[in-house]
């Protein structure tokens, strides 16, 4: 039996990202791993904090690890609300929280609570690529508004892209792949066009809130845009990926937030997560004010910022998250994605986030390939500067 039409067309246009990290996969079945230096796949490395650990294995024989609320635990659901409601500027009670599978279980439980066929989503290019699958999950359409040359939300751009069938707005701060954080401003921005088209809806993906460097502070959505919805997870802030736990935090000022909440959780269980792991939503109850080492990622930052300088290369400001968009020395990313293979190095081209021109680099990886990758960096765009 084949594949469907549908599935084998987004095959084809799947992510860059995976495309680029199974390139790596058969580079090094043939050159060695320690030859081949892959900086396509944000999966985090760095250990999660002693606290995560410590309580997962205290936790695994102790409790009860059958069925409960749709919407998880209603204790761990009350310490995120109390957590949020400091972080976030407004107040949070259980009933706004819905634990989720992580940030992409998030975000289809929320989508498919909102969307009605043929209703549009609005992304901020450039962005994550799976988000134009998730929508097309619960038959919307997704719609794309370019940001400005700093990679900042342009609100004009966003309202025109608005029309009567726009039921969100998708942002995504700090940023993947860009690695900036929207200012306050914007978010306010963004809130005061909105007042004008009070049925659109602004959902938040911030699971590298985070991961921020040089004392810098993520604005609160919440706090900016009435008609909101925060996503997010453990996966970067406490290297817990693999556990897909996150949750949903709904604005207490959403309109008619009482019947989203009850469409998100039946969302829940008929999409089939039916809840959010048990033992991971207790871990994660225990370890709200822990992270992983951030220091760690500022570091390999910095080196890899040294490393695209040294090279001539012009890059987005890495405020967030652990990414370099960098700007490809040629008008055609691929080609210098394709120079980059030539040396064993492993990047994401720009267009598989809706903005060509560009290449990702993700600085989860060890400090010492990070350096190990600089003369190949460095061959590859020589190698363009000839042509």
């Amino acid at each position: 039996m084949p594949a469907s039409v549908k599935m084998t067309q987004f095959m084809e246009k799947a992510s860059w990202i995976r495309k680029m990290f199974e390139e790596g996969a058969r580079l090094k079945s043939i050159h060695g791993q320690d030859n081949v230096f892959d900086f396509s796949l944000g999966n985090p490395d760095v250990p999660p904090p002693a606290k995560a650990l410590e309580r997962m294995a205290a936790l695994t024989g102790a409790m009860f690890h059958g069925y409960m609320a749709n919407a998880g635990y209603e204790d761990v659901r009350f310490s995120i609300a109390a957590h949020l409601t400091g972080i976030y500027e407004v107040p949070l009670a259980a009933d706004d929280i819905i634990m989720s599978c992580g940030a992409g279980g998030g975000l289809n439980v929320t989508l498919k609570a909102i969307l009605d066929p043929g209703d549009e989503v609005i992304a901020l290019a450039p962005y994550f690529v799976e988000y134009g699958f998730y929508v097309d999950n619960h038959g919307g359409k997704l719609v794309v508004a370019q940001c400005d040359e700093q990679f900042l939300p342009d609100v004009e751009k966003i309202a025109e892209k608005i029309t009567g069938r726009t039921k969100a707005i998708i942002i995504n701060t700090p940023n993947n792949p860009t690695g900036r954080v929207y200012p306050e401003g914007i978010l306010a921005a963004i809130g005061k066009l909105l007042k004008e088209h009070p049925d659109v809806v602004v959902i938040s993906d911030e699971p590298y809130r985070a991961i921020v460097y040089d004392n810098r502070e993520v604005p609160s959505v919440l706090k900016h845009i009435p008609n909101s919805v925060v996503v997010t997870s453990a996966s970067k802030e406490l290297s817990l990926a693999g556990e897909r736990i996150g949750y949903i935090a709904v604005n207490p000022d959403l309109d008619q937030k009482k019947e989203i909440i009850g469409a998100m959780i039946l969302a829940t269980r008929i999409l089939g997560f039916v809840n959010a792991p048990a033992l991971m939503q207790k871990v994660l109850a225990g370890c709200l004010n822990e992270r992983v080492d951030v220091e760690i990622y500022r570091k390999r930052r910095d080196v890899m910022k040294a490393i695209f300088d040294d090279a001539g290369l012009c890059y987005a400001p890495p405020e967030g998250a652990f990414y370099l968009f960098v700007k490809s020395p040629v008008k055609d990313e691929l080609a210098f994605c394709n120079a980059l293979v030539n040396e064993y190095v492993l990047a994401v081209p720009g267009r598989g986030f809706g903005w060509p021109g560009y290449v990702r680099f993700t600085y989860c990886v060890d400090e010492a390939i990070i350096k190990a990758a600089a003369p190949g960096i460095k061959k590859a765009v020589l190698s363009l500067a000839k042509l």
